[in-house]
This record gives C-alpha cells, structure tokens and sequence, in this order.
C-alpha cells in the first residue's frame, strides 16, 4: 500500500513538473528579443504593442480575443496598437486608423471597420469614403476631411512606421512586450496561445522590475 502510495505521489510530482515547464516559454523559440529596445509610451507601465493591419484577416480574427485579453489587465499593464504600412498603397488604411484616433471614436469605429471591410466587403479607401463612415458616428463630414489630410496624422502615421521598423515585424498580428519581446502567432503557434506568451512575458517583466501584480 505505500509503495502504491508513493508512485502516486511520484506521479502526481511529474504531472505537476510537466505542467510547470509547459508553461515556460524559450527566447528565440516562442518570442524574440529584440536587439535594440525601442521606447514606450509610459515607462512607469507595462506596454502591450500590437502591430496590425484592416486588410489583415487575421487581424480582424485576433481582434475580439484581444479586447477580451486586455478588459482582464491589471493597473499596470496597458494596450497599444500600430497599423502597419507594408507599402504605399496601404496609407489610406493607416490614415483612416489615425484618424479616427484624432477624432476620438476610435473605441467606436475599430472593429466597426473591420467587419465593413471583412464581412460587407466595403472600400473604405478615399477620403470621402472616410469622412462618410465617420459621419456615421457622428463626426462632421468636413472635420473629418480635414482630420485626414492633417499634418498631425501625417506625424502619427510616420512615427508608426518608425515604430513598426524598430519592431522588425514581419507580419500582422504581431506582439511586443515592454519594447523588447516580440511574438508572432507564427512563433507561439497560433492566436491563443500568442497571448499566452504575452501574459508570460508580462509577468517576467514584472519579476525584472521586481513588482508584483496590481488589483485590476
């Protein structure tokens, strides 16, 4: 009977180690570092980038999975997002991103454009395009106009392409955690389980810092 006893137990231990290093996650396996640190936005916070893009199906797919990973954050852990611009074609996606910052509806509009573009199959490409979509929120149709073709967009959308470049992106969704860690869904093994390893590589810039987790 302790024989049996202790093979139990002796299972239960390896169960439980095997467990444990399951939730391990290996630099250059499922996350990269990055050689250069790139700056985030509040240094005191722990910063979540997403590099994403509307014409990305699987970024319109990552989209709902994200918003509930970030509504379950604590204090210290805040979620930022950057439209990639593979090429120039891409810039009115990216412009419409950042406008709709400037004019305050991102929250509102996000996947609002996502599923215009993935599930009604519209174009939203020209300014006009733009301005009516917004209008739809109750943007004036001119503000909207002049918000687009702003200089402050413009700086916004250069300054996101710089951030991307620092990044070293290679595709779209793509994570980085406190400007240092990068991971795809390539390299975790899928959307899911991307964010797994982000909610490591949180914790592990928690253990850096030597803080512990705040109340949400």
């Amino acid at each position: 009977m302790r024989i049996l006893v202790a093979l139990l137990g002796l299972v239960f231990s390896l169960s439980a180690c095997a467990q444990e290093a399951s939730s391990e996650y290996l630099e250059g396996k499922e996350y990269v570092l990055l050689e250069q640190p790139v700056r985030t936005a509040d240094p005191s916070k722990i910063e979540v980038a997403e590099v994403f893009a509307y014409s990305c199906p699987h970024c319109f797919d990552f989209e709902p999975m994200l918003q509930a990973w970030e509504k379950k954050q604590s204090k210290d852990v805040y979620l930022s997002q950057t439209h990639a611009m593979w090429n120039p074609q891409m810039e009115p996606l990216v412009r419409g991103y950042y406008t709709s910052i400037a004019l305050k509806v991102k929250e509102k509009t996000h996947m609002d454009i996502f599923k215009a573009m993935h599930l009604e199959h519209k174009q939203i490409i020209t300014p006009e395009q733009w301005a009516d979509f917004f209008a739809g929120y109750g943007v004036d149709k001119a503000k909207a106009l002049s918000t687009f073709n702003s200089f402050g967009v413009t700086s916004q959308i250069k300054q996101a392409e710089a951030r991307a470049r620092s990044y070293k992106v290679t595709s779209t969704p793509e994570m980085v955690v406190d400007g240092k860690y990068r991971i795809s869904s390539r390299l975790a093994g899928g959307h899911a389980e991307m964010l797994k390893v982000v909610d490591f590589l949180v914790a592990k810039v928690r253990t850096e810092r030597g803080v512990t987790a705040p109340a949400q």
